[in-house]
């Protein structure tokens, strides 16, 4: 903002945050939740940008569109669905390209399991090892209690499905937040804390149990601070306030993930039967599959925007998992690609460090060379209307 001489304006998802359109009752039911989809946000960022504009009459003034991950999606398909109201937009971590089969499913775990596997390969085959040993310890009363003790739960656990998820979360969160330095995105952690997950791992000695390796390892995203006394493993609450995501993943968003043999988590595949069954149970509504590339677009991107779209920055590191449903190659002169190989999720809109690599620095300069050059153009057309 600085840089441009510009108004910064955070705009609230409907349904995020504080913006709750029928207060307490808005997560009650479909008829209230039916009215949580990327489109209506959209055209909530519409109506909101165009009145600030008057109201601060500022009605030339360009404006240009940022986001992150699902905020990047939204950012990309602002400026394809409302080219009239801003004429750039910096997609950072954007999947818009996870939908129908455009990406192949197994990507996103492929990616989890190669950034491990790049640091250490002991590391990697012991996080493949540990399911099954979850599951066959966790098949008794005194196995989930033995569990229980090893993994610090606050509650004896009822499932050995609820350890399987703890430490999958942590495993799949740290490689998207992968940061070059320290961050408390998701968690508090360390700079590189793949690597320092792998450390640990590698630190025990010979023979040591996986279980304790795996745990232990996971509890860098858990509890880097050190202040967790123990652990809630079920029926906690949602940190992330990730509730509304579960709506939007039941309708529109759908993305088929499965975990290939090759990945360092359980195999599994993706049956639009089962997941439809199982928004049905919570919901009460059936996902819509093709919703997203109908309404936005995805197959053949690089054909349709080459002569349609102009003006949008798809910004992507390969260390995050959500990078390979991203745009990774220019499409235009107008629609660049930037690619940092060791770069993770959305993290060029982080704040600047000192201690950022040169690659990040670099990045963030052409960014903001690009945009000064769309910004340049713009002003140079309202002057010659």
């Amino acid at each position: 903002a600085p840089e441009f001489g510009a108004l910064l304006v955070f705009i609230e998802h409907r349904f995020y945050g504080e913006s709750k359109p029928f207060g307490n009752d808005s997560y009650k039911s479909a008829d209230t939740l039916g009215y949580l989809t990327s489109t209506q946000a959209l055209a909530d960022f519409a109506v909101l940008i165009t009145s600030l504009k008057q109201n601060l009459s500022a009605v030339d003034a360009p404006v240009v569109v940022f986001g992150g991950s699902y905020g990047g999606m939204l950012a990309s398909w602002f400026r394809l669905k409302y080219p009239h109201v801003a004429m750039g937009a910096l997609a950072s971590s954007a999947p818009i390209l996870q939908f129908d089969d455009i990406t192949p499913w197994s990507s996103f775990y492929d990616a989890v399991s190669q950034d491990f596997k790049s640091e250490s390969l002991n590391c990697f085959s012991v996080i493949k090892a540990v399911w099954d040993v979850l599951d066959y310890r966790g098949s008794n009363d005194s196995g989930l209690l033995e569990l229980s003790k090893t993994f610090r739960a606050c509650k004896t656990v009822r499932f050995p499905s609820s350890l399987s998820n703890w430490l999958w979360t942590a495993f799949t969160y740290t490689a998207m937040v992968d940061y070059p330095t320290p961050a408390n995105f998701m968690m508090n952690l360390p700079a590189y804390p793949v690597k320092e997950m792998c450390k640990i791992i590698d630190s025990f000695p010979v023979g040591a149990d996986v279980v304790e390796k795996a745990f232990t390892a996971a509890s860098l995203y858990y509890n880097y601070t050190g202040d967790q006394k123990c652990f809630e493993m079920e029926g906690g609450d949602d940190p992330h306030g990730l509730s509304g995501w579960g709506w939007q993943a039941c309708t529109e968003m759908v993305m088929p993930m499965t975990v290939s043999n090759e990945s360092m988590f359980p195999p599994s595949g993706f049956s639009y039967e089962e997941k439809s069954e199982g928004c049905f149970a919570s919901y009460e509504v059936r996902p819509r599959m093709n919703w997203i590339t109908t309404e936005y677009g995805g197959h053949k991107i690089d054909k349709v925007l080459k002569r349609f779209g102009s003006n949008i920055i798809f910004s992507n590191g390969m260390r995050d998992p959500w990078s390979r449903g991203g745009v990774l190659k220019n499409i235009s002169s107008s629609i660049i690609a930037l690619v940092t190989e060791k770069g993770a999720h959305h993290l060029d809109f982080r704040s600047a460090t000192k201690d950022d690599p040169d690659w990040v620095v670099e990045q963030r300069r052409q960014e903001v060379e690009i945009i000064h050059g769309w910004i340049d153009q713009y002003n140079k057309d309202i002057a010659q209307m």
